[in-house]
């Protein structure tokens, strides 16, 4: 039985908010306004931008262009590295604002939310959900200021609400229901949809499907059992008739931490020192989660373009950062180093909640590693970040720099 479209009053709202971090940057600093600014992970000529303003987009400095060839395309581009605090900040901001309007807001990253109307107190005050978008524009200047603009889109589900903030960059506002739908995709590409990637494109194309409207009129049967082979396909058929199946948080599954080495090394010392602040970093957000992890994952990217992964499941529960560091230095110990290392990175995994926690043998000895994982985070939640640390890590207060996570933020 065919699905029909979602014509129901659309009521999902996502905001983006533009160029994020450069445009944080420029509101910080009315010196570069206007002016083609780009945020790369490191200033250096390899480093790569993973951010940049407007006036930087129209020259072609976009996300992973190397800040050699940004300087190629533009001698004057103001380069920077991230900062932050700063745009968590500004993330702070922007969700107490959507808070004023409903409790139903869900952060997808550092720069964007989606926002569930049903049920708002705004709308029942009787004001549209474009009303209510261009307040909450307002609302996000006042907080964040003046240079700042967002994009809102409206749409019946998640998706289509993501799709119609795309629509007009930057600054923009549209609806999509269930009424302009077929209007909309017929301006479209397959890869404008939100989640429709090149490897999805080609497996549409194959089963000739070359546009949004062909992909809208697609029978189910299709999608499931040609196309996606999967339940995936259902989902899609759903979607796109503005149905919601995305309301799903499957929870946190891992913490990880990576580092890019700007001085390569196969020096085991400093790549143990290296692993102990990963673990440090990644024990810190287990514990403020309220996690205990029962594996451990490694990898090592090295020179030769070669690379070393391995994962361990653990005999026993690990919290704190000397657990981490001890199951992956097992780990590292046993590697075959055929080259300088690049890039290096420990993810804890197999997650579960640290509350309620069995009693150990060695609880409230001197041997009791969660009591000294606790005050240590104490102590660096109070003072900063690394005021206490393992000898291993003494000096290393520039190595391992706080980046921003582009994915989840459950962790901020």
């Amino acid at each position: 039985m065919e699905t029909p479209i979602n014509y129901n009053p659309p009521m999902m709202m996502h905001i983006d908010l533009n160029s994020c971090f450069a445009i944080i940057e420029q509101q910080a600093n009315p010196l570069i306004r206007n002016k083609p600014v780009a945020i790369a992970a490191y200033d250096t000529p390899r480093g790569i931008i993973i951010a940049s303003s407007y006036e930087a987009k129209a020259l072609g400095i976009k996300l992973g262009v190397s800040v050699r060839d940004a300087r190629l395309l533009c001698r004057d581009v103001i380069v920077m590295t991230p900062d932050p605090e700063k745009y968590f900040d500004a993330h702070r901001r922007f969700k107490r604002v959507l808070q004023n309007y409903t409790d139903s807001v869900t952060p997808k990253s550092v720069d964007e939310f989606v926002i569930d109307f049903r049920g708002s107190p705004a709308v029942k005050r009787g004001k549209s959900l474009q009303e209510i978008g261009f307040e909450i524009k307002s609302d996000i200047k006042q907080a964040i200021g003046e240079y700042v603009t967002v994009n809102v889109g409206i749409g019946p589900n998640r998706f289509l609400a993501k799709l119609a903030a795309g629509l007009n960059k930057p600054d923009g506002l549209d609806t999509i229901n269930g009424d302009n739908l077929r209007e909309t995709y017929a301006k479209l590409q397959l890869i404008d949809l939100p989640g429709i990637n090149t490897r999805y494109s080609a497996r549409l194309n194959a089963a000739n499907i070359y546009t949004p409207i062909q992909f809208l009129d697609a029978p189910m049967p299709l999608l499931k059992k040609r196309v996606f082979k999967s339940v995936v396909g259902f989902y899609w058929y759903l979607r796109l008739r503005g149905h919601e199946i995305d309301q799903v948080d499957f929870g946190r599954k891992s913490f990880g931490q990576q580092y890019a080495l700007g001085d390569k090394t196969s020096d085991p010392e400093q790549l143990s020192r290296l692993l102990m602040k990963l673990c440090e970093k990644a024990g810190r957000r287990l514990r403020k989660g309220g996690y205990v992890a029962g594996g451990i994952h490694l990898w090592l990217n090295f020179e030769n373009r070669t690379y070393y992964a391995q994962g361990k499941k653990l005999h026993r529960d690990i919290y704190s950062t000397q657990d981490i560091y001890l199951a992956a230095q097992r780990i590292l110990s046993n590697v075959s180093i055929p080259a300088r290392v690049t890039n290096i990175g420990v993810t804890v995994i197999d997650l579960h909640p640290s509350n309620p926690e069995q009693l150990g043998l060695f609880d409230d000895s001197r041997l009791d590693t969660r009591s000294l994982a606790r005050a240590a985070d104490l102590i660096n939640d109070r003072y900063g970040e690394f005021t206490l640390v393992p000898a291993i890590m003494a000096n290393m207060q520039d190595t391992v720099l706080k980046r921003v996570a582009f994915g989840s933020i459950r962790d901020l």
